[in-house]
């Protein structure tokens, strides 16, 4: 009995941890989709279409996670390309 009254809080933790669904154990590769021919999916320092731009996507970029857990309630993934890291609105980003 005692063993599974240590399993139910891990279970909890985890499950818990799943949920939040904004992290990703490896980054996986996504494209630039639904915007004009030409134009750039700008990465933001936060989850908010008010932050700072601190790089772009031209094509294609390394997705860590996503999260809707965001000010604007929009979801938001967390992005790498080359040496810049931030945020880029999910409805932009379709996987490859």
């Amino acid at each position: 009995m005692r063993a599974s009254l240590l399993v139910r809080p891990a279970l909890a933790g985890l499950l818990l941890h799943l949920g939040t669904g904004a992290v990703r154990a490896d980054p996986v590769p996504y494209r630039v989709d639904g915007l004009p021919r030409g134009e750039t999916l700008s990465i933001r320092a936060e989850p908010d279409p008010a932050a700072e731009v601190v790089g772009e996507i031209r094509t294609r970029a390394l997705v860590v996670g996503c999260t809707n857990d965001t000010p604007s309630r929009t979801t938001w993934c967390r992005v790498k390309v080359g040496r810049t890291v931030g945020w880029a609105r999910r409805r932009y980003l379709a996987p490859e």
